[in-house]
């Protein structure tokens, strides 16, 4: 026998991950650094013949492309919070930006890897000077910028309310400080910076290479093992934005066996569970337990206070027959 519920009154379904103002304003800042940069790079490798200094000129400007998605989806999430059409929110949005920024940045591998096999083939004369003091100030924009995306994990206050559902419906619906799940929109821009920096790292070891012993191919070389390295960074991106847009996180396995550990200890039997990440560091639950003497949706939210990664929770409850 499963009873029901009276309705509850109307409550949000705020997602957002912490610092999450604060995080878009720091992308755009990046932006406009990076974009600035670019400009420079693509025209100074171009003057001075670095395959390297090129590719690291257009792979910011793909970066600034990427990094606009971040910023976009920052505000959209932002701004829409509170509408109803999305039914858990719009914590999500930043792991869709995510992926889609992954994907640019694995075709940014492929196209620095494409165009440097063809420059091993066609190697052109470099002058290193230029190009190598070029370098240099675009890695210490790549670094600054790097500074400005890192993630401090800060944790914020928060406040909650809870809907009691009768004596055998529970929904909670708390705001959290995160602690599972990462932001990975962030995380997208940070990667993006980062790999700037290495192409500007390889490119000043190519260039210095040259430069000392004149082996032109080392430029391109270098080239291609950042592609190779930046492949595999986006490859671990596409994996972990993937997996919350499809609800397998892995943090969401952790916070179910911290459920099933609360709960089933007190004589009540998990039927049916299901956990799902809503937001950077927020989970949704939703708990079906069999019971000989079910207790009021109160005990039952005890149990799982200590989750605070469960930002909202519904729990059934059915009375064993047998």
């Amino acid at each position: 026998m499963n009873l029901h519920a009276p309705t509850t009154p109307a409550h949000d379904h705020f997602f957002l991950g912490a610092n999450h103002q604060r995080n878009e304003s720091k992308v755009w800042l990046v932006i406009a650094l990076t974009a600035s940069m670019m400009l420079v790079e693509i025209v100074a490798g171009t003057v001075y013949g670095s395959m390297a200094l090129v590719a690291d000129g257009w792979h910011m400007s793909t970066h600034a492309g990427a990094m606009l998605i971040t910023a976009l989806a920052y505000r959209f999430a932002r701004r829409h919070a509170g509408n109803p059409r999305f039914t858990f929110g719009t914590g999500k949005l930043g792991d869709l930006a995510g992926f889609a920024s992954a994907v640019v940045l694995a075709l940014i591998a492929l196209l620095i890897g494409w165009e440097s096999l063809v420059r091993l083939t066609q190697p052109i004369q470099i002058d290193f000077n230029q190009a190598i003091a070029v370098a240099v100030v675009g890695l210490l924009i790549n670094l600054v910028c790097a500074w400005l995306l890192k993630d401090d994990h800060a944790h914020h206050a928060h406040h909650g309310h809870a809907h009691g559902h009768g004596h055998h419906h529970d929904h909670d619906d708390d705001h959290h400080a995160p602690g599972k799940g990462r932001d990975n929109n962030l995380r997208a821009a940070y990667v993006h910076v980062l790999a700037d920096a290495l192409t500007s790292i390889l490119a000043i070891v190519a260039l210095l290479l040259g430069r000392s012993y004149g082996w032109l191919w080392a430029d391109p070389l270098m080239a291609v093992i950042g592609a190779l390295v930046i492949a595999r960074w986006s490859w671990g991106l596409i994996q972990d934005s993937g997996s919350v847009l499809l609800d397998a996180a892995a943090e969401g396995q952790e916070v179910r066996q911290e459920i099933r550990e609360a709960m089933e200890p007190t004589g009540s039997h998990v039927t049916d569970l299901h956990v799902w990440q809503v937001g950077p560091g927020h989970f949704a639950a939703i708990v079906s337990l069999m019971a000989r003497e079910p207790k009021e949706p109160v005990h039952y939210k005890a149990l799982l206070a200590h989750i605070h990664e469960l930002s909202h929770v519904t729990v059934e409850v059915q009375r064993a027959t047998t």
